[in-house]
This record gives C-alpha cells, structure tokens and sequence, in this order.
C-alpha cells in the first residue's frame, strides 16, 4: 500500500508576523526541484483565510531550499492582488517546467460575484519574475494543474468541474478541448464529497502517478493515489482505495481549517519524491515517497 513518510514532525515553513502579507498563514505550494535546489512558490494570506474570518487577500511567495526542508524566502510576494481577476488574490500555485519555461496555473479570485473564481496562468524564466497570461479556462473552475510535457503534440490540464477531476487538452494554452471526467468522488468512503488534483502528475515507469486531495462529507481532507495511461491520462489504469495522507498531527488538525492536508506540489529529486502539503490551511509540511514504492494492488 502506497504511504506518504514525513520527513518533519513541525511545519517547514510557517507565518511571518513582521511580513502583513503572510503574517496569518503559508499553505498550499507548489514545488519543483530544477539546478539542484528545491523550490516553492506557496500561497499567503494576511488574515485567516476563510470568509468568517473576514476578507483576506491571497499572494504568492518564493522560497528555495538545498535540502528541501530548511528554506530561505523573500520578503515580498512574487505576485499580488494587482489585476482585477486577482482582487481578493491568487490561489493554489501548481508548477511545472516545460522547455525553459516554468508555466503556473492558479485560481485566479476576484470575488465580484459568488462564482468569480477563474483559472489562470503564468509564466517565468526564473521563477521569480512572473508574466501573467490571464484566464486560460472562463468559468468557475479550480485545482488546475499543466502535465509536464505535451502527450501527442498537445498541452494537458488537469481541472475541477465540481466534484470531480476533469481533463483537457490544448495546442495554445488559450482554447482547450475534449474535456473529461476522470476521476469522480466514492460515497461513503474518505473521498465522498469532492475530489481535485494536487501537484502536476509524475512520469513513472508504468504511467503517470497523480496524488490528488479528497475531502469526505465532514470536510476532512485527505490525499489519495492514481496511475493513468502514459499514452492517454484519461484512462486511469489504478485508485488506491485508502488516502496515502491524512491529518493526524496537531498542526494538521488544528488551524484556521480543521483536519486539512491539501497539496499543490511535488518536487522530484532522482527517484525521490518530495509532497509538500498545507497543514490545516496556515503551514506548511513536506512528505516523502520513493518511485520504488509505488505499487498499486
């Protein structure tokens, strides 16, 4: 059975209460490992990031590790409330490198209506300095994340129409096509209410391995594993029936969201793979699994 191993019993990255922008809570990162350092552009927010705790603002900040736990950070965000998609913010970075070029998608929230939440994307040569593309996908839509190389010539996205994990595909990153569901919430399991991507996937010998984030109908948040088709990721060859990760430490279980392991983002290192997670929506964790460990019943 596949099992997520932390490497940290505390947070690997935490608020900055000198900083307004991230003083209440870090989460939801994504992760790339690229000229051997881990990298993280992760998700902060200036208040509890919930409606009842008031109108928080999202932003994006960098961070960047040697060993991948013990990480230095910029002072200001690497993307802000500027546009006006992103007035409340930009959420749930999930990166990938294609070429030269790092691609971001991200939800993009403006909050002028109840629905007004819009994938969008970004690009950058450095990771630091970002080129905004604007809306890529315009309906309400979240969990976006880019495939990291093309599959039969076109670029494919991973995206949530409610509740399930949907597919598409593009040959301009602006117009996307045969979209499709793939894989759906299980009733009366630990991914009964709605289920989304959690980093990119990740090129294996025997397909492309994909965590992804369920929730149940109490809210718990938990993360799962799938194998899809190298050749057709709308074929899903493996689910594993239990959650690969769950909240079980106190700073999981305990924050601004209750019972919450939610990832953006993998870095791989050889064939080590590092999870960073969010931790009850106000750290963030980093777990870990081997490519030799992956083995669906």
């Amino acid at each position: 059975m596949i099992k997520l191993k932390r490497l940290s019993d505390r947070p690997i990255l935490e608020p900055v209460k000198e900083h307004e922008w991230e003083r209440k809570a870090v989460f939801n990162c994504s992760a790339i490992y690229d000229n051997g350092l881990f990298h993280l552009i992760y998700r902060a927010t200036d208040i509890g990031p919930h409606v009842k705790y008031g109108k928080y603002i999202s932003r994006l900040g960098y961070a960047v590790s040697k060993d991948g736990i013990n990480f230095m950070r910029l002072d200001k965000p690497v993307l802000s409330n500027d546009v006006e998609q992103e007035l409340r913010g930009c959420e749930d970075p999930r990166i990938v490198k294609i070429d030269d070029t790092y691609y971001m998608m991200y939800t993009g929230f403006g909050n002028r209506t109840d629905d007004d939440y819009r994938i969008c994307l970004a690009t950058s040569k450095n990771l630091i300095n970002w080129e905004r593309k604007g809306v890529v996908l315009d309906e309400p839509n979240k969990d976006a994340a880019l495939f990291p190389e093309k599959i039969n010539g076109n670029y494919v996205m991973f995206h949530r129409r409610y509740p399930d994990i949907w597919l598409a595909y593009s040959n301009d990153l602006k117009n996307w096509f045969n979209h499709k569901s793939i894989i759906k919430p299980i009733k009366g399991t630990w991914e009964s209410s709605r289920v989304g991507v959690a980093g990119p996937p990740i090129r294996i010998k025997d397909g492309w391995f994909l965590i992804y984030h369920a929730a149940d109908d109490d809210n718990v948040y938990r993360l799962g594993a799938a194998l899809l088709d190298i050749n057709d990721p709308s074929i899903v060859l493996a689910r594993q029936e239990e959650s690969i990760l769950e909240p079980e430490l106190e700073w999981e279980k305990n924050g601004f969201i209750s019972n919450v392991v939610f990832s953006c983002g993998n870095a791989v290192k050889g064939d080590d793979i590092y999870v960073y997670y969010g931790g009850a929506d106000t750290v963030i964790g980093v777990a870990y699994l081997n490519m030799n460990d992956i083995k669906f019943d």
